[in-house]
Formats: C-alpha cells, sequence, structure tokens
C-alpha cells in the first residue's frame, strides 16, 4: 500500500483515479491546483506523484521545477496531459518525472506505470537525464488480457462463494426484478471470488470498470465489504 497524491483540475479525472487506486489498496490524495498539491506534498509526503500539466494557476511542469529547485523532488512523479507535445514531455524528463502518461488514460498503463515507480528508487536529477517512454492512449479493453494471466479454480481461488443464493431467486418476479436480483447476486460471487478488486471482476465479467462501478451502485453492492481484511 502506498500514499499517492493525485494532482489534476477536473473532478472527473480526480474522482476516478481515486476510485481505481483505492481499489489497489493505496491511500490516495487529491488537489485541485498547484496550491493544494504544495501543501498536500509538504503534510503527507508521498510516495508517488500523478501530476497534470495543464493547470489554472501554476502548470505542472512549472510545479515541478519548483519541487526540484527546493529539493523536494525525491519522490516519483508521472506528468499527465490530453495536450503536451513530445517538447513537453522530453522537458518534463529533464527536470525529474519519470514517466508520461496521455489522457485519456488506459486503465492498464496507468496501474503499470503506478506499480513501476512504486518499485523504483528515485535518483538524483542530472542534467542529461534518460528520455522518457511516452504511453499513447490506448481505449481500455473489456476482454481479459495480460494484466492477469492465469485462470482461477472456483475451489481454491478463494473461500466458498454464496453461489446457493442463486437457488433463492423466485421465478414469480415481475421480469426487471428477477433481473436485478440476479445481476446483484452475479456481482456479489465476483466480488467474494476476487476479494473485492474491481480490476479483476471489470476483467472477469467484460464490463468496463467506470461501467462497472455504475452498476454496483445502481444494484446497491458495496464492494468494500467484500475485499481482503488486513491487507
Amino acid at each position: 500500500m502506498a500514499n499517492i497524491l493525485v494532482v489534476d483540475d477536473e473532478m472527473g479525472i480526480r474522482e476516478l483515479l481515486s476510485e481505481i487506486l483505492g481499489d489497489e489498496g493505496h491511500v490516495v490524495q487529491l488537489a485541485e491546483n498547484a496550491q493544494q498539491a504544495r501543501a498536500a506534498r509538504q503534510e503527507a509526503k508521498p510516495d508517488l506523484v500523478l501530476l497534470d500539466i495543464w493547470m489554472p494557476d501554476t502548470d505542472g511542469v512549472t510545479l515541478l521545477k519548483e519541487w526540484q529547485r527546493d529539493g523536494l523532488l525525491n519522490m516519483p512523479v508521472i506528468m499527465m496531459s490530453g495536450h503536451a507535445t513530445i517538447d513537453t514531455a522530453v522537458e518534463a524528463t529533464r527536470i525529474g518525472a519519470l514517466n508520461f502518461l496521455e489522457k485519456p488514460i488506459a486503465l492498464q498503463k496507468l496501474l503499470k506505470a503506478v506499480q513501476q515507480g512504486l518499485t523504483r528508487t528515485p535518483e538524483p536529477v542530472r542534467p542529461a537525464a534518460p528520455a522518457m517512454r511516452v504511453m499513447n492512449a490506448e481505449p481500455v479493453s473489456t476482454t481479459t488480457n495480460s494484466f492477469e494471466n492465469r485462470s482461477f479454480n472456483a475451489a481454491t481461488a478463494a473461500p466458498a462463494a454464496p453461489v446457493n443464493q442463486f437457488a433463492s431467486l423466485s421465478f414469480d418476479l415481475p421480469l426487471r426484478e428477477a433481473r436485478d436480483a440476479f445481476e446483484r447476486i452475479y456481482f456479489e460471487y465476483h466480488l467474494h471470488r476476487e476479494s473485492g478488486s474491481m480490476t479483476r471482476v471489470a476483467e472477469k465479467t467484460g464490463l468496463e470498470r467506470t461501467h462497472l462501478y455504475r452498476k454496483l451502485k445502481q444494484l446497491g453492492v458495496e464492494s468494500v465489504k467484500f475485499a481482503k481484511r488486513g491487507e
């Protein structure tokens, strides 16, 4: 578990990244501008920062320069933008950014970049820093991919899932109510089996992650109660 600071002036981006990273077990702090980012950086000392380039008060590259100048760039920083040029990405790398993600950010690229950032020990910034690899945006796949290339055995992957709940379904219900009841049990089954991991449930059910969040909210299913405790 890591402490991650997300800096972005778009509320929708902040909320989505918070949900995704929080589901992965991280503690997420949010800042909507450079002023809030400075305060959060000082108070929490994050393990990693996701920093948007274009912000209304102070842009991300300027804030990165400020941290580098003041000796505060002792954590990995991943830059984000939907409009930045290659020159901007190279400049951010020269200053000390670890990586660059282009919006809209693909789920697997986000998780991979965060994992790489958290497992890499920050190095002193030198004038000739290695060129940064730019991750181009790709649509999030709704099918199973290499993020979790393994098969799950229902008997061993998790404690006994509540499959017996299907027996409680009534065929006397109106179609809409019966469908909602089935979907509720269906998603609870997969959440139980995957220990509450929304990433793996999205892959198993073939739903895009934001759609899965909306569906669970609509059905009144709380994913957090299926998460493993003490991890």
